[in-house]
């Protein structure tokens, strides 16, 4: 019941909450572009296919805004999808913390122009950096602060210490002949060390109860016993789906774009996704549930109208190998009287 595991994308909304309750503070406006905190934003550019043959740069509309990385529409992506910005690059966050990650990528030229597309993204490392300027303190350390203590959860963390090694579960992936593979030993795993970059989009680990906690927080309109992280209405508007003209997050993801959610029948708010409602989702569940995954296959969502949190845990590779949200979802919602 203790054990610890890596949250990977079930990150992104923790990451979200700390930056809204810096909205609640006043340091920000969804609108607001993120030059006004990361100079090296200014200026931004856009790679795109020229109609005589191959790709050229031009100047970006508009600058991205917050609301453009916290929904994955400011035109960053990730490195392994993005080779083309990075010259091949995979491993060129080595070294890097999030100051040097926000400046560098402010240099390079965005895959569309901010508002155009969806793309999963490295907009929830941009948002830490974000929390690190707007707040004085180093992202770990706001997170503990002003989400973790305030809730209890005593075991999330970026690494995992020497006295709780033991209860850290191994990650397993699956080869082509449906053998688990053990991809992540967890006696020797990098997460055994605090890391220079923390990673505002996948780097915590965690245990079932503290992120139940963290459900129940966004579940029950933003308190937990009594100790309030953000306001009812912050959350309405985290989980309410911000893509323009209200559209399916499938029509405006890339060609081969990947979430860690179906795109058919699904918004998308404040780092996370938002159910359009049974129908158009072709699952079942509630119109207005918020929702995220991680890429060992755990997985969360919250249902305010049935004033419901589901919370799953299991450290598997890839998040696609088996569908458990949909399996889930009709164990859950089929108990429900």
């Amino acid at each position: 019941d203790d054990a610890i595991w890596r949250l990977y994308s079930m990150t992104k909304p923790i990451t979200g909450v700390a930056m809204m309750t810096l909205y609640e503070q006043g340091h920000f406006q969804l609108d607001d572009a993120v030059r006004r905190w990361i100079p090296e934003w200014k200026n931004m550019t856009v790679r795109e296919s020229d109609p005589n043959g191959g790709a050229r740069i031009v100047p970006a509309h508009r600058p991205p805004t917050i609301r453009d990385i916290l929904t994955h529409t400011s035109g960053i992506g990730y490195g392994f999808e993005n080779g083309d910005l990075v010259l091949g690059e995979r491993n060129w966050l080595e070294g890097q913390d999030l100051a040097s990650m926000a400046a560098m990528m402010g240099g390079w030229p965005l895959r569309f122009q901010p508002g155009q597309h969806w793309l999963y993204s490295h907009g929830m490392d941009i948002a830490a950096r974000l929390v690190e300027i707007m707040s004085g303190l180093p992202y770990d350390e706001y997170l503990r602060t002003a989400i973790f203590e305030p809730l209890g959860m005593v075991d999330t963390d970026f690494w995992v210490p020497a006295d709780k090694v033991d209860r850290f579960a191994a990650n397993y992936g699956r080869n082509s002949r449906k053998e688990l593979v053990l991809m992540d030993d967890p006696t020797k795993s990098a997460y055994l060390r605090k890391p220079k970059l923390f990673n505002g989009g996948g780097g915590l680990v965690g245990t079932t109860a503290d992120y139940v906690r963290f459900v129940t927080m966004l579940a029950s309109g933003g308190a937990v016993d009594g100790r309030r992280v953000l306001g009812r209405k912050t959350i309405e508007l985290l989980a309410t789906n911000h893509l323009e003209g209200d559209a399916d997050m499938s029509a405006l993801a890339l060609p081969m774009g990947y979430g860690e959610v179906g795109f058919e029948g699904n918004g998308f708010g404040l780092t996370v996704a938002v159910s359009k409602g049974p129908g158009p989702a072709g699952v079942v569940g509630t119109k207005g549930a918020f929702m995220w995954g991680g890429a060992a296959s755990t997985t969360f969502w919250v249902d305010p109208a049935e004033e419901l949190g589901v919370v799953f845990m299991t450290q598997l590779m890839p998040s696609g190998t088996f569908n458990f949200p949909g399996q889930l979802r009709a164990l859950v919602y089929g108990a429900l009287l």
